[in-house]
């Protein structure tokens, strides 16, 4: 008899901020450190926060839309409500940190690297974390019309109740990368799967392209 796997779910760190700083800045540029900050609906549309970090923040509200982020750090933060119909942000860092209720259009976050995440609510157009080093994220109540983990690093995560369009997990190396709660309809990478965490429904829904996949014909 085959023995039971342990499912590993993300482990996860509740973000707990203290007395914060509000921050009175309306010019913000690249390279700069905010610690310990609390920023209600900052404007960095357009802004060049490449290599900026954020850490103890809470950014209520704020529009990234075309800012550039590459290599911005974020720790122990909460972002509530941000908007950017195209979010630039390759190579940021995200550890100890809640995203809740994103609306993201283009999200390129490819390169990047997560440990100890949660994205709840919200609505992802596209997002891009090709090639990212993921460990403990969870994605939660959450619509993605494309989610694109190509050639990824999964380890222990979990997507729940979300509805996904298009599910990219070619060439992605994956560990306990839980999908039961989840519906999509297109699956790219069948041939990458191993690792993933699927209910019987969605086992039975995917078991033609698992049987092409390794060439088996059923009669």
């Amino acid at each position: 008899m085959a023995t039971k796997k342990t499912i590993r779910a993300p482990r996860l760190t509740s973000v707990q901020l203290g007395n914060l700083v509000e921050n009175e800045d309306t010019f913000f540029g690249p390279g700069e450190s905010y610690d310990g900050q609390r920023f209600d609906r900052p404007n960095f549309a357009g802004t060049d926060l490449t290599s900026t970090d954020f850490l103890d923040c809470e950014l209520s509200g704020p529009a990234f839309d075309n800012a550039q982020l590459r290599g911005t750090r974020f720790r122990d933060s909460i972002i509530a409500d941000s908007y950017a119909p195209v979010f630039k942000a390759s190579r940021t860092s995200w550890r100890d940190v809640e995203i809740r209720n994103p609306r993201w259009g283009s999200a390129e976050l490819y390169d990047s690297t997560w440990q100890s995440v949660r994205i709840d609510g919200g609505k992802l157009d596209f997002l891009n974390i090709r090639s990212a080093k993921i460990t403990d994220l969870c994605i939660s109540d959450c619509i993605i019309g494309e989610l694109d983990l190509g050639g990824a690093k999964v380890t222990r995560m979990a997507l729940q109740n979300c509805r996904i369009g298009t599910l990219d997990i070619q060439q992605a190396t994956l560990t306990d990368f839980d999908v039961r709660s989840t519906d999509f309809r297109t699956l790219n990478g069948i041939g990458s799967m191993a690792g993933t965490i699927l209910d019987e429904y969605q086992l039975g829904l995917l078991a033609p392209l698992l049987a092409a996949h390794l060439g088996i014909t059923v009669a």
